[in-house]
């Protein structure tokens, strides 16, 4: 039978995060696990685009885009500025940015 160490138990049981703040990481991360979203956050981490500009980039079309950035913005990861009556997207915070690089670095090693 396995002994226990009921104080590491009880000091990990005490730091860890609640089931729904568990819950919510691990929505926003699937929102990172597609290779689409990843490009849009890529690119969104140089400059603010409109959806035209980041589907030439992409080799993409607009509506597909679209779809993706309506994903990234729903997940609060992206932002919208209206020139007009163009939208530009970028990223929501450095938090977003930090993330991408931290997955990218990761990666790399």
């Amino acid at each position: 039978m396995e002994e226990h160490n009921n104080d590491i138990i009880g000091r990990v049981a005490d730091a860890m995060p609640d089931e729904s703040a568990l819950y919510d990481a691990a929505e926003l991360l699937k929102v990172f696990g597609d290779p689409t979203r990843l490009r849009i956050i890529s690119a969104l981490c140089r400059s603010e685009m409109c959806v035209c500009d980041i589907a030439k980039l992409l080799g993409m079309t607009q509506s597909a885009i679209s779809h993706q950035l309506r994903v990234l913005k729903q997940a609060r990861l992206v932002t919208t500025r209206r020139e007009g009556k163009t939208i530009f997207y970028s990223l929501c915070d450095e938090h977003v940015q930090r993330i991408f690089y931290c997955a990218l670095d990761h990666v790399m090693e």
